[in-house]
């Protein structure tokens, strides 16, 4: 028999994203990415959430660029590779995704 103990912080919250058919677009990533970096307690004052709420905003954003650039360097890379291996025509067609 095996068994398992974890001591948890009584407010542990646990979030399960999914997608049908597709994987998850930048803007999504980004997202959650900005909701892991930037916190928000609901116990703190008014003014700091809203603080707190346009960094994740923020933050959101700027990830969000880095990974479409990211997809766009990632595309070239495999444009290449497939123009180098003598596929021009699969080339072109990852090259317009």
């Amino acid at each position: 028999m095996f068994e398992m103990r974890m001591d948890l912080p009584q407010n542990f919250g646990m979030k399960v994203r999914t997608t049908a058919g597709r994987g998850f677009s930048p803007e999504e990533l980004a997202q959650q990415c900005a909701e892991k970096i930037v916190g928000i307690s609901d116990s703190a004052p008014l003014e700091i959430r809203d603080q707190a709420i346009a960094f994740r905003h923020q933050v959101s954003r700027t990830v969000e660029a880095y990974l479409k650039q990211a997809v766009q360097s990632d595309r070239t890379t495999v444009y290449n590779a497939l123009t180098g291996a003598g596929h021009p025509h699969l080339a072109n067609l990852i090259r317009r995704l």
